[in-house]
């Protein structure tokens, strides 16, 4: 499923993150940026050593919540992994909109800055840190159309989705800013 904003495109798709040839991969990672599961252990084991090589030298202080920090893709097929910082879903009453919202739009200009053409996202949040799939997609696809409309850049902005209810809650969020 995609849909076209200006001259950009916004696609879903159900998918292996490690496995798209894009310019940049988000990965959803931990503040500490120090590996772990889900995505973030997907990312670091297809990307090999030199990933987690290079966020303890680039950033041994890691990464706030709601932001993101970019690093090479080691053996990745793209050239950076932006590495963000999700919240985690408390109820809604601690910022955690706001928070995903910035971690989504940090990535999105670290993209513009690096001159990358393609980025891939996750569901950030999702996975452990348990925001709800519905809810984090709206904030998502809202900073995603919003960014795009604004910057018109990347061309490409794709968001890999790991299994079918992810896909479906995320669908159905496009589906209805569609209409």
């Amino acid at each position: 499923m995609f849909v076209m904003i200006g001259a950009c495109r916004l696609e879903l798709l159900q998918g292996d993150i490690t496995r798209q040839q894009v310019n940049a991969v988000v990965n959803a990672a931990n503040s500490e940026l120090a590996g772990g599961g889900g995505v973030d252990g997907a990312i670091h084991r297809a990307g090999g050593p030199t990933l987690m090589s290079e966020t303890r030298d680039k950033y041994p202080q890691g990464c706030p919540t709601g932001s993101a920090v970019a690093t090479s893709a080691g053996l990745l097929p793209a050239k950076f992994v932006l590495h963000a910082v999700g919240p985690v879903w408390r109820g809604g009453q601690e910022g955690e909109p706001e928070l995903l919202r910035s971690a989504f739009r940090t990535c999105l200009e670290l993209a513009v800055e690096h001159h990358c053409d393609s980025v891939a996202f996750p569901a950030i949040s999702t996975g452990v840190y348990g925001y709800p799939k519905d809810l984090a997609a709206e904030v998502a696809l809202q900073t995603i159309h919003e960014f795009l409309l604004a910057h018109q850049q990347p061309q490409l902005v794709r968001m890999v989705l790991f299994d079918g209810g992810t896909y479906g809650a995320f669908a159905r969020v496009l589906e209805t800013m569609l209409a």
